[in-house]
């Protein structure tokens, strides 16, 4: 493991080769949100999509939390701004939820603990969600006079959960615990705290052992199917990217290691 960088409101660190671990570190608030968190994750985002030997990205909290959404400290700023001052917060928020999720690389997300408001918008901006039993969820917003739609989560829940399940979550703002959102498909598993890091590393190294090419362009395909309005798309945006992969190194390889009874060498060129 590689020493870790410290940023103001996160960590980040390289336990093995190609893989990232972002971890948020304010656990004295929660892991909670501010103007520097935003700004920091967009920057680490764009950091990390550029490093070509980059293969996974974890995301989790320090201390109990994940993330306990926007820091309630600064929430009193929100009522005074004008209308398109609280847009240019929003924006900035919405910027770096975007840019983790648009990290060309699979991201999981390691769920420590609450995952609330714009902390639970931010977990729904990874690809794969692990949780420890002291995983929750909630849609804080709605209980402070403001809406559950934020940073993405009207787009992504309905999309993981269902229109009906989504909208109880969203209207209710009432937690889901971890045993639930693993039921409803908001969790891919639930984990023993202790050994919560150690499946995501797992899971990271099970995705770290395929093609660079084919995992980036499966993500490419998914994230974009979910957008396109008709199979017909869909197939066409699947079918350009095999053709692609085709021309690439690390599908003969994979032929040639099979043939010759071998683990491929991938290098997603």
């Amino acid at each position: 493991m590689t020493e870790p960088t410290t940023w103001e409101t996160f960590t980040l660190e390289r336990p093995e080769p190609g893989i990232a671990v972002v971890t948020l570190n304010r656990p004295e608030r929660m892991n909670s949100m501010t103007n520097t968190m935003f700004v920091e994750l967009e920057k680490v985002a764009l950091q990390l999509d550029h490093e070509h030997d980059l293969r996974v990205v974890i995301l989790t909290g320090a201390g109990k939390a994940f993330c306990g959404g926007f820091d309630l400290d600064d929430a009193d700023e929100l009522s005074s701004m004008t209308p398109m001052g609280m847009l240019d917060q929003q924006e900035l928020a919405a910027r770096a939820l975007s840019a983790i999720r648009s990290i060309r690389v699979p991201v999981i997300a390691a769920v420590n603990g609450a995952a609330a408001g714009g902390g639970l918008s931010l977990s729904l901006a990874a690809d794969i969600r692990i949780g420890s039993p002291a995983a929750r969820f909630n849609a804080a917003f709605v209980r402070i006079g403001l809406s559950a739609g934020d940073l993405g989560a009207s787009w992504h829940l309905p999309r993981l959960i269902g229109p009906a399940r989504a909208a109880e979550f969203a209207y209710t703002g009432r937690f889901i615990e971890a045993v639930e959102a693993e039921s409803l498909g908001l969790l891919n598993a639930v984990v023993p705290a202790e050994s919560l890091l150690d499946e995501a590393l797992a899971m990271a190294r099970l995705i770290s052992a395929n093609s660079p090419a084919g995992v980036q362009l499966s993500k490419r395909a998914l994230h974009a199917n979910m957008e396109v309005s008709s199979y017909a798309a869909a197939l066409e945006l699947e079918n350009r990217g095999q053709a692609l992969l085709t021309r690439g190194d690390d599908m003969p390889e994979a032929l040639a290691a099979f043939k010759e009874k071998r683990s491929p060498k991938f290098t997603g060129r």
